[in-house]
C-alpha cells in the first residue's frame, strides 16, 4: 500500500472519527449528563460543610463545550490511529471487502479497547473513588487495555497460523479460547478496585455505566460505517457507467 493511500485512509478515518464522535457526543449528554448530574449532587450532599469554592469551570460548560471537546477529540484521534491499523489489517485478516474490514476491526477495536478493561475496571461517575488512589486506578485501567490490545493481537497471529491445519473455523475458535483464557489470567492477577460508597444510588450508577458503554458502542459502531464507507470508494471505486448511445433505425 502506498503512502498515498495511507495518508488518504487517515485523513478519511480522522473524518469518519469526527462524524462518529458527534453521534456519541449526543449519546454522552442525553445519556450520561443526568447521571453525572445527580452523583454531583450525591457528593455535594455529602461533603462536610465548610466555605463555598469557587468553580474554575462551571458546570453548565462542562457539560456542553468542554463535554462536546473531550469527545470530538477523542473521536478524531482514535479514527486515526484505527485508520492506520486498517492499513496494516487490510488483506492481512481474510478476504473481506474494504467496508467489511473496517467493520470488523471496529468491533475488535471496541472489544479489546473498552469492553475488556470496562469488564474489569468499570467506569464510576463523580463522587465514586478515592481522590488519593486517582493515579493507582489509572494506571490500573491502561494497563488493562493494553493487555487487551496485545493479547487480542497475538490471539489474531495465533489464529492465522493455525488456520492452514485446522481450518478457518476451528482456528478461530482456538484463538477465541485462547484469548478468554489469558483474560481471564490478567482479571484474576491484577487487584480489584472497588470504591463505590456503599450509600450511592445503584440506579445512578448503575445508568451511568450504562451510558458510558452506549456511548463507547455509538462511537466505534458509527465509525466502522462511516469509514468503512469511505475507505470502500476509495479502494474500490465503481466504474463509470457507459453512455448508452442512440440506436437509429435503418432506413
Amino acid at each position: 500500500m502506498n503512502s498515498a493511500i495511507v495518508r488518504n485512509l487517515l485523513v478519511r478515518g480522522m473524518l469518519a472519527g469526527l462524524g462518529a464522535g458527534v453521534l456519541a457526543l449526543v449519546v454522552a449528554y442525553v445519556l450520561g449528563e443526568p447521571s453525572v448530574d445527580k452523583a454531583i449532587g450525591f457528593e455535594e450532599a455529602h461533603a462536610p460543610a465548610h466555605g463555598h469554592e469557587v468553580e474554575l469551570v462551571s458546570r453548565s460548560l462542562q457539560s456542553t463545550a468542554g463535554l462536546a471537546t473531550g469527545v470530538l477529540i477523542y473521536g478524531v484521534s482514535f479514527g486515526g490511529i484505527a485508520a492506520l491499523a486498517y492499513c496494516f489489517a487490510l488483506g492481512r485478516v481474510g478476504r473481506f471487502t474494504p467496508r467489511a474490514t473496517a467493520l470488523l476491526l471496529s468491533g475488535c477495536a471496541l472489544l479489546a479497547v473498552y469492553v475488556v478493561p470496562f469488564l474489569k475496571y468499570p467506569a464510576n461517575p463523580p463522587a465514586v473513588g478515592d481522590p488519593d488512589t486517582i493515579g493507582k486506578r489509572t494506571t490500573l485501567y491502561f494497563l488493562m487495555m493494553v493487555l487487551s490490545v496485545l493479547i487480542a493481537v497475538a490471539a489474531t497471529i495465533l489464529g492465522k497460523r493455525l488456520a492452514p491445519q485446522l481450518g478457518t473455523w476451528y482456528a478461530t475458535v482456538v484463538a477465541v479460547a485462547a484469548f478468554a483464557l489469558v483474560i481471564g489470567l490478567a482479571f484474576a492477577f491484577l487487584p480489584a478496585v472497588n470504591e463505590v460508597p456503599s450509600d450511592f444510588p445503584a440506579t445512578v450508577l448503575w445508568r451511568f455505566r450504562l451510558s458510558a458503554l452506549a456511548m463507547q458502542v455509538t462511537l466505534w459502531a458509527g465509525f466502522g460505517l462511516l469509514f468503512g464507507e469511505l475507505a470502500e470508494r476509495l479502494l474500490d471505486p465503481k466504474p463509470a457507467a457507459a453512455p448508452t448511445s442512440a440506436v437509429t433505425a435503418p432506413s
